[in-house]
């Protein structure tokens, strides 16, 4: 069977290790696998944040397209694709996105993963929020497909680590595109049962 093909953008946001969670995750799902883009200002925060190398995060990737490629696959409707994961997204990738401004394979791939109406997932990552940031994640939030994610750290779950949070919300950004993680723990109620599964 030919497996699902989940694009993955990696802009120069804060929230490299949540992008390497979720390429472990894509590539522990039988029937999934990953096309990683990652802007350059993406590889500048990788070397901040992260103790894996360029090539470390894209040794996770099963295909790596470059940001200044606009012609590669996934800037055409007609390529296959699951939809398309931008983690982390930057406020200048959201403004793009909702301006149709695509001056980049990122840009271009989440303008085609809009247009013909697959999942887009954005973990967007900035703090405090300013009323041109609302503005834009509102207009987006209202196109179907489009669904923002922000990392923001949960508790319910009772994580021992930062590890634990990070797979928590890798996992809970790749749910929209039918991948499981596994040991992901869902909220259960507040039952005598538990919290969480």
């Amino acid at each position: 069977m030919e497996k699902k093909t989940i694009i993955v953008g990696a802009t120069g946001a804060s929230g490299m290790p949540v992008l390497e969670q979720c390429l472990r995750l894509i590539r522990s799902a039988a029937d999934y696998q990953s096309c990683l883009i990652m802007s350059r200002n993406g590889m500048l925060t990788l070397e901040q944040e992260s103790a894996c190398s360029r090539g470390e995060i894209e040794a996770l990737a099963d295909q790596i397209c470059s940001p200044d490629d606009i012609g590669a696959g996934p800037a055409s409707g007609t390529w296959k694709a699951a939809g398309m994961l931008i983690v982390p997204c930057s406020m200048k990738t959201a403004a793009g996105i909702v301006s149709g401004y695509t001056d980049n394979l990122i840009l271009r791939a989440a303008d085609v993963t809009i247009k013909e109406q697959r999942p887009l997932v954005l973990a967007v990552r900035e703090t405090p929020l300013s009323p041109i940031h609302l503005r834009n994640l509102y207009q987006l939030s209202v196109i179907p497909g489009v669904r923002i994610i922000p990392p923001m750290l949960t508790f319910y779950h009772r994580p021992e680590s930062i590890s634990d949070m990070v797979y928590h919300i890798a996992a809970k950004l790749l749910e929209p595109f039918g991948v499981e993680a596994e040991g992901y723990r869902r909220w259960k109620g507040t039952g005598h049962e538990g919290i969480c599964d």
